[in-house]
This record gives structure tokens, sequence and C-alpha cells, in this order.
């Protein structure tokens, strides 16, 4: 694990805006746990997609979900890592 500062431009709950050294612009950190339930959602639509058929949807959601699962695992991963527990069950 590493220290660095960043610019906080809001600390705002569930919706905090900083930027890294050398980032134009900023970003939003989103905590673990409502990343893994973006997931869940996206997994949902995915189903819902899957039975209506509509193809174009199918394909849109499984590409929101496969994204969503790569945050998720290296979210894991740095936990993981520093040996530190994740916030939600697996």
């Amino acid at each position: 694990m590493k220290k660095m500062e960043v610019e906080v431009f809001s600390d705002a709950v569930n919706n905090a805006v900083t930027r890294f050294p050398g980032r134009k612009f900023p970003g939003v950190l989103i905590q673990g746990d409502t990343l893994h339930g973006f997931l869940d959602m996206a997994l949902e639509i995915c189903e819902l997609a899957t039975k209506s058929n509509a193809f174009d949807i199918q394909e849109l959601s499984t590409e929101l979900k496969e994204l969503l699962e790569s945050h998720v695992s290296g979210y894991e991963d740095a936990l993981r890592t520093h040996n530190m527990e994740l916030p939600y069950p697996v």
C-alpha cells in the first residue's frame, strides 16, 4: 500500500470526487459494497434481458456486467493483498 496526496473536490458519502496526481479530470470514489451492489443489479438486468429475447439489450447488459465484474475483482484482489476483509459476503 502506498500513501499519496489526492485533491478532494467533494467528500460526500458514497459520492466522493477526487483527482489523483497526473490526472486531468477527477473521478468518483465508489465504496466497495456499493460497487458490488451495482454488479448485483447488472446481473439481474442480464437475466431479464435474456428472458426478453432482446438481443441488443442482452449485448449491452452483458458488457456492463463484465465491466463491473472486472472492477469488483480488482477491488477484491486489492483487499486480499492487504489482508482486509470484504464489506459484503462472498
